[in-house]
């Protein structure tokens, strides 16, 4: 894959809060010639291990309120940024984006790292790659904290979702910053450019155009099949523990879609309702549904 074009790092100088800095890898098995970033902080040989997957069109800059929470616990703490997004190499041409290219990256990641022991926190295209992984290495993970996603199953889709879908197929180069304050209200310039800062133009934005048309709404699209033999997994197969937090304001994945999230992946206790997130829940509600989700596991970290 030779066209390919990388973020300059003086896009990324001036980013609210997110203090941590990136560390990358370059020799992802299938991978050779892609660079993918990720914040990787706390013990490399901690207990606890949480895996944050972000989606579209979003990058790691999403997390920034939630790393704290879960570092203060003593664990590490591992968000990537999907190729595509984020300080990770970005293909051009938007047919080089696909499911099965995403989620094998992130597979490869995991075993790069060797990571175990791990807490899977997803959202968005967070949730419609990440959550089809445990399946095949049920080992490395023991806990679950979901936000708005789903599993694409090839069942459709909601008015708010083809809404989006159809705005990324009429404006495939639209204001991101512009499109932030519109779905957050009240969100500061600052933040909004820190979202818009991995894409300077159109070359550089062949993930955020594609995605939406690769979510899985009709049974023949690819991934369709290892989402159902995952969500078969999660309803029969997983023991580990599950929080759910759900915004409800989302007008992408209502509420109605979480209830039915919560009946595939078995989650049991009561989700966390958020009358007023919208799809975001990470940058408006990130530190509470961290704390939320520490507590329903018995407390902290430290006293696991």
């Amino acid at each position: 894959m030779n066209d390919v074009v990388r973020t300059p790092d003086n896009r990324f100088l001036t980013l609210p809060d997110f203090d941590w800095h990136p560390q990358y890898i370059d020799q992802l098995p299938g991978y050779e010639r892609l660079r993918m970033a990720r914040i990787d902080e706390g013990p490399k040989d901690a207990e606890r291990v949480f895996l944050c997957l972000h989606g579209q069109p979003t990058w790691g800059f999403l997390y920034r309120h939630m790393i704290p929470v879960f570092l203060e616990t003593g664990a590490r703490v591992v968000v990537p940024d999907l190729f595509g997004f984020g300080r990770s190499d970005k293909p051009i041409h938007d047919n080089d984006y696909t499911f099965t290219f995403h989620r094998q990256s992130l597979i490869a990641l995991i075993e790069a790292l060797d990571l175990n022991r791990m807490t899977l926190v997803v959202q968005d295209w967070g949730g419609l790659l990440g959550l089809t992984i445990p399946p095949d290495m049920p080992e490395r993970f023991n806990r679950l904290l979901v936000m708005n996603t789903v599993l694409g199953l090839g069942g459709g889709s909601s008015e708010g979702f083809d809404a989006w879908r159809d705005f990324h197929r009429t404006q495939p180069d639209y204001d991101i910053a512009a499109l932030f304050q519109k779905y957050v209200p009240g969100m500061r310039d600052d933040v909004a450019n820190a979202y818009a800062a991995p894409f300077p133009n159109a070359q550089f934005r062949a993930g955020v155009r594609k995605f939406p048309s690769l979510v899985m709404t009709d049974p023949d699209m690819e991934g369709v099949d290892v989402s159902r033999r995952a969500a078969r997994w999660w309803k029969e197969e997983w023991s580990g523990d599950s929080f759910m937090a759900v915004g409800e304001a989302d007008v992408l994945i209502p509420p109605r879609l979480m209830r039915r999230m919560q009946e595939i992946l078995g989650v049991v206790s009561p989700p966390l309702m958020l009358p007023d997130a919208g799809h975001f829940v990470q940058e408006t509600h990130g530190e509470q549904v961290a704390r939320a989700a520490l507590s329903a596991w018995n407390g902290s970290e430290a006293s696991i």
